[in-house]
């Protein structure tokens, strides 16, 4: 008697697991509920919620909740990689501005040291040193 009890409960167990019939864990959610805490309205109100939410968006709520914090992610991710571009945008450009000066001071010296020569030359200083 045991043992075809046993073969029915694993056929029954079985044909939930097997088939996707995932409704049972709806029930099955607050009735662990029900039992652990004895409160039954906190179970019945879980069951409520739960069918509810699934039937406004078409998702569970562990999904649901899953989803918006994926997307919270995303969003921190979005403003942290954007921070981190603006960051960088700004280093380079202050990088470009001091490479500039040092080759306008570099384009400075070259037309001075012409300048030198020229006048050198024109004055016939070219055989005297600074």
């Amino acid at each position: 008697m045991t043992l075809k009890l046993l073969r029915i409960f694993t056929v029954i167990v079985s044909f939930f697991f097997l088939t996707g019939f995932v409704s049972v864990f709806s029930i099955l959610g607050p009735g662990v509920t029900a039992i652990t805490s004895g409160n039954l309205y906190k179970a019945g109100a879980q069951f409520i919620i739960n069918k509810h939410i699934e039937k406004e968006t078409g998702k569970n709520s562990l999904t649901l909740i899953k989803d918006e914090i994926n997307k919270n992610l995303i969003k921190e991710e979005i403003k942290k990689n954007n921070s981190l571009n603006e960051d960088l945008r700004k280093l380079v450009e202050e990088r470009i501005k001091i490479t500039r000066q040092k080759l306008e001071n570099q384009n400075l010296q070259k037309l001075v040291k012409k300048q030198i020569i020229i006048t050198r030359s024109k004055l016939n200083f070219n055989n005297i040193t600074q």
